[in-house]
């Protein structure tokens, strides 16, 4: 992904500050939902995150059954809300 960003600059001249934006601009959306998602993980790893192994106190009651495992691998909880 670097590679290719930096690919988009132009070749032959230093690149000029509205170069930079142009390019800050196309990373911005990818980090901000990239800061979300890490964010959201940080808040609730210490709680029931749709995993399926079921070992922490609040699993039963927010993936009983382990229910959430019925739509893939992974944290369910987190991957819902992006």
């Amino acid at each position: 992904e670097i590679q290719a960003a930096f690919e988009s600059l132009p070749q032959g001249r230093t690149p000029t500050a509205i170069d930079w934006q142009i390019l800050s601009g196309l990373w911005k959306d990818d980090l901000d939902e990239r800061i979300r998602q890490l964010s959201l993980l940080r808040d609730r790893l210490t709680g029931c995150i749709g995993c399926g192994c079921l070992s922490v106190e609040s699993c039963p009651l927010r993936n009983p059954g382990d229910r959430l495992g019925k739509e893939g691998p992974g944290a369910r909880l987190l991957q819902a809300e992006s």
